[in-house]
């Protein structure tokens, strides 16, 4: 028997209608429960990078508290809302002008350097052999152009490396500056590309007495130490160029010639003691033969005497490879007041008598005048005069 009021379809439909509602509130809490949960991952991640923000900032201020007092201190402190949408702490970051003063260093402190790799034994921008020709004609201003990155007083220091040895390179001189040019033009590249720290030292003797290439080279020694640290010397003619930058110019476990294939020799070594041209000392290695002579005035023998004095304090003489210790001499007659040395044959077999008194520690000179070019140090000197030869009766 039907019910009064109500037909069988009426009621299906409001049963249909109510489960429907059922599905759709179950959807709608459905989608809040999702949007509650991706709301709280959000949130907590803001927070967590918000935290890490405040967290610097307030290191970097407990670092300088000392130094802030109000406003008037200078510091400026800035809060951002990394909650809007895409902001990152990454991105705050890559912007310099929104950098928090934690995150950058104060103005009163310097950031300390990374500290610099050693230099390659083998530096990679060697060339080799080298053309060296002395036909074009040369001048200060251009060798000048060429090498802007020697600093005055013809001092160089690998910005990107830290080497094993810091060089001080003396040169004997009188009367050679268009030899000088040339050699300028070409060591100051070739030490370069060696990765060298290194000072260019030329020891001028003033007058017109007789030339003593060792002794200027022992006040070279003297003076050069008061310009800096050195623990490695490179004695030098000024007419002499490397034609193998390979050639490397700093010191070795033992003293080091360098200049061992001449082409005034025909590319070899004249005799198997011979140590002239260009060679190498460390300090240790100078100070244990006390230096050079002092008294053998004018031309030849004084290299003869510092072999001796390296083979009797128990030291061998190291050489480069002779395809790369070959050097080119520029031409030029023999210099004034540089005669042979008459006295030099019997000087050379006394040194192991006169090693120990005349030396380093015997030195005397007076220093005229000190001059920085921006290529190299001129050092002037007065080394005095030779003693009167005995007289032959």
């Amino acid at each position: 028997m039907a019910v009064a009021g109500r037909s069988p379809s009426s009621a299906m439909t409001r049963l249909m209608l109510g489960r429907t509602l059922e599905r759709i509130c179950k959807g709608v809490l459905l989608l809040c429960l999702l949007h509650f949960i991706i709301m709280m991952i959000l949130y907590f991640d803001v927070y967590s990078q918000r935290f890490d923000l405040f967290s610097r900032f307030n290191n970097g201020r407990n670092g300088s508290r000392n130094n802030v007092s109000g406003a008037g201190s200078g510091h400026h402190y800035y809060y951002y809302n990394l909650s809007r949408p895409n902001a990152t702490l990454a991105s705050y970051l890559a912007t310099g002008e929104q950098l928090v003063p934690s995150l950058q260093p104060e103005n009163n402190q310097t950031p300390s350097p990374k500290p610099l790799p050693p230099c390659p034994e083998n530096p990679p921008g060697l060339v080799g052999r080298l053309l060296i020709e002395f036909s074009s004609q040369m001048t200060m201003e251009r060798v000048q152009k060429e090498n802007p990155n020697v600093t005055e007083g013809g001092r160089y220091t690998p910005p990107d490396c830290r080497p094993r040895w810091k060089v001080a390179i003396i040169i004997p001189f009188r009367h050679r500056e268009n030899h000088l040019k040339y050699w300028l033009h070409y060591l100051h590249p070739i030490l370069r590309r060696q990765r060298i720290d290194y000072g260019i030292y030329i020891i001028n003797q003033l007058g017109e007495e007789t030339f003593n290439r060792a002794k200027l080279l022992n006040v070279g020694y003297t003076e050069a130490l008061k310009d800096a640290e050195y623990d490695c010397f490179i004695f030098s003619d000024v007419d002499l160029i490397p034609m193998d930058d390979r050639n490397l110019y700093h010191c070795y476990d033992q003293p080091r010639h360098f200049a061992i294939a001449m082409d005034k020799f025909g590319f070899r070594l004249p005799y198997a003691g011979y140590f002239g041209g260009v060679s190498g000392l460390s300090k240790k290695q100078f100070l244990k033969i006390n230096g050079f002579p002092n008294e053998y005035w004018g031309w030849g023998g004084e290299d003869d005497d510092i072999y001796n004095r390296i083979t009797l304090n128990g030291m061998k003489v190291s050489r480069p490879d002779v395809r790369i210790g070959r050097y080119r001499m520029i031409k030029h007659e023999r210099d004034k007041h540089n005669e042979p040395n008459p006295q030099r044959f019997n000087k050379i077999q006394n040194t192991k008598n006169t090693m120990k008194k005349d030396g380093i520690s015997s030195l005397t000179y007076r220093v005229v005048q000190v001059k920085r070019y921006p290529l190299y140090t001129n050092i002037s000197v007065e080394i005095g005069k030779p003693p009167p030869r005995p007289f032959k009766g």
